[in-house]
């Protein structure tokens, strides 16, 4: 089996969607945690997801975190390379979107990629260049409020051209809509006219679909995991993808269940209420942490060892309080404190029998997958769009759903845990 498609993506849920995505379009599919070590060898998979925690992490840093991914993935052998970051485009001015796609695009010797972080399954697409999340703009919708990365433009020509020096421009819905053929012109057109990136607009999966077919040719390709749909096909009619059986079930892992909470996002609050109403809940108080760390775990730790059944552990908030904390203790302290509590507290709990994790938030989720010492997943087969059910290789094995802050109904923390055997 030969690597086809290297990915990258910029925090963890995100590998996981990714991961999901082409697994149900047939591509056996591993997913990796952080860049291999050459002793660690290559797994054998048709597509290899690095899952990196670098989308909020200064641009230098994720920079030479994904150019080593992307050696990484070089020297494994793969043709074609995808870098995934999140659906709503999560970043600053400074980056980090555009600053790694830009490295990764000299790393590859190309000068020309995509832009479609669409996910229409997910209530996001792209219409004449702007973002919009539900019937809301991006700049209206709740990501305005994000802690780390506020979204406060939807128009992606503007935001990646405030990313990058270099040309960004647009492939509107109706080139689009006449199919693979008319968008492989258009970004011919745009590649000669001097474009480094073109924003492709998606509204729909047959977008999604037209898009990744004219993306065949393409060294790099970045977006959303949506856009990743089409791949798969590509390489089958160039003769290198057999049909392979999608969504294998997964070994059960057994033992206690628990959901951990970082996300603040509106989907997340929405969750966590849900799952308070019928199930004990702790919540993890950042002030708390500042004052006194290793108490304040502790007493986490200890509580969740008390519990028979499932249960929650979050330090989701509202917003107005979200800012409160962090106008005492700073931004990045206040986030750092919360991260750190988590990967302190799942390896206990796990040394004390839980095997069944549910995690929501990106940050959180690299935070807990890193502590555990997690090297690689097996995916499994989806629990809602954007999020599979995952089982950790080696010992011992955990059951895994990393949730994007935004995805995911409002009880889809306990449909996750009936669906994490």
């Amino acid at each position: 089996m030969s690597l086809l498609l290297g990915c990258i993506a910029d925090d963890f849920t995100g590998a996981t969607d990714l991961a999901s995505m082409l697994t149900r379009a047939g591509m056996r599919t591993v997913q990796v945690i952080d860049v291999p070590k050459p002793a660690d060898g290559v797994p054998q998979a048709d597509a290899i997801v690095v899952a990196l925690k670098s989308r909020t992490i200064p641009a230098a840093e994720a920079i030479a975190q994904s150019l080593a991914a992307c050696r990484w993935l070089k020297a494994a052998g793969a043709r074609q390379f995808f870098f995934k970051y999140c659906s709503t485009f999560d970043s600053t001015d400074k980056g980090n979107i555009g600053p790694v796609a830009d490295a990764l695009l000299a790393e590859l010797s190309e000068d020309f990629s995509i832009v479609c972080p669409a996910y229409p399954e997910n209530g996001r697409s792209i219409y004449m260049g702007h973002l919009f999340v539900g019937q809301q703009l991006l700049s209206d919708s709740p990501m305005r409020n994000h802690p780390l990365t506020p979204m406060t433009d939807s128009n992606l020509v503007r935001v990646m051209g405030r990313q990058t020096p270099a040309r960004v421009g647009l492939v509107a819905l109706p080139t689009i809509r006449a199919g693979a053929a008319a968008i492989d012109e258009a970004f011919k057109k745009m590649r000669g006219g001097g474009f480094r990136y073109a924003v492709c607009d998606a509204v729909d999966e047959s977008n999604l679909m037209a898009i990744g077919h004219a993306a065949a040719d393409l060294k790099l390709i970045t977006g959303g995991s949506g856009v990743a749909l089409g791949l798969p096909d590509n390489f089958r009619k160039a003769g290198l993808l057999a049909e392979t059986e999608a969504d294998r079930p997964l070994p059960p892992a057994g033992g206690g269940a628990v959901v951990l909470a970082g996300s603040c996002s509106e989907a997340t609050r929405r969750q966590v209420e849900v799952m308070r109403r019928d199930h004990p809940a702790f919540r993890i108080d950042p002030a708390k942490l500042a004052k006194n760390f290793d108490a304040a775990v502790a007493e986490a730790i200890a509580w969740g060892r008390q519990q028979a059944g499932p249960f929650l552990i979050y330090s989701s908030d509202e917003p107005a309080h979200v800012a409160d904390v962090q106008a005492k203790l700073g931004r990045e302290r206040a986030g750092s404190l919360v991260e750190a509590a988590f990967a302190a507290i799942a390896p206990a709990l796990v040394a004390g029998g839980i095997r069944r994790i549910v995690v929501a938030g990106g940050e959180t989720s690299g935070a807990v997958v890193k502590a555990l010492g997690v090297k690689q997943l097996a995916i499994g087969p989806v629990i809602e769009p954007g999020v599979p059910a995952t089982v950790s290789l080696g010992e011992p094995g955990l059951a895994l759903a990393l949730k994007s802050g935004n995805f995911g109904g409002d009880a889809f923390f306990l449909t996750a845990l009936a669906r994490l055997r």
